[in-house]
This record gives structure tokens, sequence and C-alpha cells, in this order.
């Protein structure tokens, strides 16, 4: 197969899905392998993914999918009648990056780190489908274990969870810790 006719059934089979479509799935059902459909992808990219494009592609570490480009989406919000999305509230942003960096991570741990309750919030992130069930650990009483999904990945714009920023160093802390107790 040519590679226009491949970049073409690509696109054809991104746009159709609506959702985050499977690299291998694509390669599967187009008889290619993986490698080919991740170039094709980077070039869907190029394409797409310019200032003045409605549309943007997005690479979801093992899936693509395209969206709206994030500079016109108030205009598609406003045809389409869409509400804006509610803000995360400080607490589900903190449970966020517990588990993002931690992952999978329990709900035991998420507290543990964070120094109160979190059923409330991981059930909240959950049914907004920002973090999934992952399983449960070997342990007494089986707790559940908890990720990030895609669409976490995709709402925060990042192509795999190696985009995240680093967390802060221990010894960064210890320093601005320092400094608070100097100021004192």
């Amino acid at each position: 197969m040519e590679r226009e006719e491949l970049m073409g059934k690509t696109e054809a089979i991104l746009f159709a899905g609506g959702e985050p479509v499977a690299l291998d799935r694509i390669a599967q059902v187009l008889g290619v392998r993986t490698y080919a459909i991740e170039e094709i992808i980077d070039v869907l990219k190029e394409k797409y993914n310019t200032p003045t494009s409605g549309i943007h592609l997005l690479r979801l570490e093992n899936s693509a999918q395209f969206c709206t480009n994030p500079a016109y989406a108030q205009p598609v919000r406003d045809v389409l009648d869409l509400k804006r999305s509610i803000p995360l509230s400080q607490a589900a942003m903190e449970v966020l990056a517990v588990v993002a960096y931690n992952q999978p991570v329990t709900k035991a741990f998420v507290e543990q780190v964070r120094g109160v309750d979190c059923s409330g919030v991981i059930s909240s992130l959950v049914q907004k489908e920002l973090l999934e069930e992952r399983g449960r650990l070997e342990l007494p009483g089986r707790p559940l274990l908890y990720g990030t999904t895609e669409n976490f990945l995709r709402c925060f714009q990042l192509s795999s969870l190696d985009e995240l920023p680093p967390p802060p160093s221990d010894e960064a802390e210890e320093q601005e810790q320092e400094l608070t107790f100097d100021g004192m």
C-alpha cells in the first residue's frame, strides 16, 4: 500500500472513530506494522497541528484521536451549546497528581500522602473518567488500585505520562522549608 493511501485510510479511521483509536489496531486492520502507523501519525500531526487549523491530532500513549484546536474551543461550544466544564477543585488536582506520579495506587496511599479522606474525590474523578480502577492489591481486604485514563491525558494535553513535569525533589522541598523557617 502506498504511503499516501495509508495516510488517507489512517486519517479516515481517526476521523470516524471519534474516540481514541489504538495504533496497533489501525496497523492490524490496514495490514502494516505499528511503527508505520506511528510515522503516519507524526506526519498527520504536522499537517493538522498548526495554529490556524481547526482540528488537531492528539497522540495518547498508544492511541490517537482528532480533537478541536483549543484556540477555537469557545466558538464550537457556542454553536453546539456546550456548557463549559467545571474546573477541578484543588483537592481533585492533588489527588490526580498523587495518582499520576505513583500509579497504580490505593485510596489509602492517596489519603496517607494528602492526610485527609479522599473517597469522595476519587469517586468523582472515576465518574469524570480521569481515574479508573486498575485491579486489586494482593493484601487483606484486597483494596482497589487506581490509575489515570486516556481521558486524563487528553484533558491535560499530554501524549503520555512521560510528559509530566518532574516532581519536586526532596532537596528542593527541604530548602523551601528552611527558607520558610528562617523567615519566622
